[in-house]
């Protein structure tokens, strides 16, 4: 099949370690007597978001904290929209009085990349060698699903993902994303093997899990030091 992009090869070394466990997951569901790729995929995603959990974590909490302090940023950005320096001057004071980082966000997010960047080409990619690769109503992992049934969960589930990620304070063009950004998702995964938008809901609905989790235990700390 042909490549997605120029830049697979950046990721060619984690692409075949993953290809690599991605066949060795299916080796261990044919021990169970039911060898099945949709399985390994969602198990390899699994894997994938669990190991990179810590930073999933430290990223979602750097989220909340910048989304605490919304209120009063927009009051300064209000109070000094005549006076650039001294509204810099005033945030970079709240950001250090709450002990928030605009930019704390962006490093887990990007040290993630390159993961799920290969996992995307690993699946884009992947040799089936032979094998009918067919899951629940697919007859094909390789193709496009017939029903566009994981194309609309593509879009729900970003849509769900980038909600939780929302707070009442968030800007119109925001807003306006949480909606542009899943249509546009599930109108590319159309197009893309089925395999690929398989792997792409369930690191969805894992970051799903993750976010309510993370949300209901820093919510319970606060509680309890309150």
């Amino acid at each position: 099949m042909e490549e997605p992009g120029i830049f697979s090869s950046l990721f060619e070394p984690i692409e075949n370690i993953l290809s690599a466990i991605l066949s060795a997951l299916y080796s261990v569901t044919e021990k169970f007597g039911f060898g099945s790729y949709g399985l390994a995929i969602i198990l390899l995603t699994i894997i994938v978001k669990i190991i990179v959990y810590p930073l999933t974590k430290k990223q979602i909490q750097s989220m909340k904290a910048m989304q605490k302090i919304q209120p009063e940023m927009q009051k300064l950005q209000k109070k000094y929209k005549d006076n650039p320096q001294m509204m810099q001057k005033k945030l970079m004071e709240l950001y250090q009085k709450e002990g928030a980082n605009p930019m704390s966000g962006c490093l887990p997010m990007l040290i993630q990349m390159p993961i799920l960047m290969a996992m995307y080409y690993t699946l884009f990619n992947f040799d089936y060698g032979g094998v009918a690769p067919s899951f629940l109503w697919m007859p094909s992992l390789s193709e496009t699903d017939p029903l566009y049934i994981l194309p609309i969960l593509s879009a729900l589930t970003t849509y769900l993902q980038q909600k939780l990620s929302m707070s009442s304070e968030s800007t119109q063009q925001m807003k306006m994303m949480m909606v542009i950004m899943p249509l546009f998702i599930g109108f590319i995964s159309l197009n893309f093997p089925a395999g690929l938008v398989l792997y792409w809901v369930t690191m969805n609905v894992v970051q799903i899990v993750q976010q309510i989790w993370i949300f209901k235990k820093d919510d319970n700390s606060d509680k309890e030091a309150a």
